[in-house]
């Protein structure tokens, strides 16, 4: 796995912290790290450690509320305006609008328009943030000043990726179960899967150990400071990014998801039939990666500062890769050094020899 390996030491000296990795095929599984578990030590990051995973929450979301559409309980294309009451939504918004960002509900974390304009939501970036980072939200906290923004634009007809749209399908879940979101994903997904390690609702604030930490770089007046932002509050991004998980859960969730045991094929294949100008279906990216290397399925995340998260897999389930990332006190900006970074792994993990069948190195880590 030495290309892998090389791959991992490249995201370190593109400037991140640390980054964890779990790469899984029908012959054995492999799991590696590179970088440092926390500033000021030499220690690595844990194989099999917890991090914010961020938006990779979408994927659980979405497909809760997939379920809910296989049961008969929700339509797919019928407006849901009728189960959200209190909320005032266009009466033309459905649940595939919501799940595949074309509803044009105002993002709450912040809109960026083309021409440079900034209309600024809750914090979620630079100082402000990191002072309210601790706070605890309620759901209608985050949606209703959404909603007090016009829209984007005209229910279905653009694409533009909004957090007020998962935290909406996280309110829908709640109406038609009659349970907490909690409540509802661990009965459907978490429960049935083991996933033992993830947590996505709650006042949770605190990672379990082990983890590495993560730092966020911010500007104080003229001054450039670094905080450990290792702390967060799960509560400020409902279904939308609110997740704590592992690499080995993120594996065993996508692979039964793509592998068709969670979904039944028909709702799987409207997941996975992607619009917009990124390929986004229904809380998944489908990426055709050229040079016929064939075509993936995933979706990334990040928290709002510290931390970043992977899903990737083919579209049988049978190959995978999970990663959790951290960044640092490093100068260099993470986004701007992502692209190359990832695109070298995904083609080593793609492009990769079958792997041994041998026992999981975090079992002896």
């Amino acid at each position: 796995m030495t290309d892998l390996q090389k791959a991992l030491d490249a995201f370190v000296a593109a400037g991140f912290a640390s980054i964890q990795v779990r790469v899984h095929d029908e012959h054995g599984e492999w799991a590696g790290t590179a970088g440092i578990r926390e500033l000021g030590s030499a220690e690595a990051p844990p194989v099999d450690g917890r991090f914010w995973a961020g938006s990779v929450v979408k994927t659980f979301t979405a497909t809760a509320v997939l379920q809910l559409v296989a049961e008969g309980k929700l339509e797919l294309d019928a407006p849901v305006a009728g189960h959200l009451p209190g909320l005032a939504l266009d009466g033309r918004i459905t649940a595939r609008m919501l799940l595949q960002h074309t509803s044009g509900l105002f993002n709450y974390t912040g809109e960026y328009f083309p021409d440079g304009t900034i209309v600024p939501g809750i914090p979620a970036t630079g100082k402000e943030w990191v002072e309210a980072r601790l706070r605890s939200y309620r759901p209608q906290e985050l949606v209703e000043p959404a909603l007090a923004h016009p829209a984007r634009f005209e229910p279905g007809a653009d694409w533009s990726y909004s957090n007020t749209n998962y935290t909406v399908a996280a309110l829908l879940i709640e109406r038609v179960t009659g349970q907490s979101y909690g409540e509802a994903m661990h009965q459907r997904i978490l429960g049935p899967l083991g996933l033992r390690d993830t947590v996505l609702d709650g006042d949770v604030t605190d990672l379990p150990e082990p983890y590495a930490h993560g730092y966020y770089r911010y500007q104080d007046g003229d001054e450039w400071k670094v905080a450990d932002v290792s702390r967060q509050n799960l509560s400020m991004l409902l279904g939308a990014g609110g997740l704590i998980s592992t690499t080995r859960d993120l594996r065993t969730f996508f692979a039964a998801l793509n592998g068709g045991r969670v979904l039944p094929a028909p709702l799987l294949a409207e997941m996975r039939s992607p619009v917009g100008p990124i390929g986004y279906g229904l809380g998944v990216f489908v990426q055709d990666l050229g040079a016929g290397l064939g075509t993936v399925l995933h979706h990334n995340g990040g928290a709002p500062g510290g931390y970043g998260a992977l899903m990737y897999s083919t579209p049988d389930g049978s190959r995978t890769l999970t990663a959790g990332l951290t960044t640092g006190d490093a100068e260099v900006n993470p986004a701007e050094a992502m692209p190359a970074a990832l695109d070298a792994l995904i083609k080593a993990w793609i492009s990769a020899e079958p792997l041994p069948d041998a026992p999981d190195p975090a079992s002896a880590a």
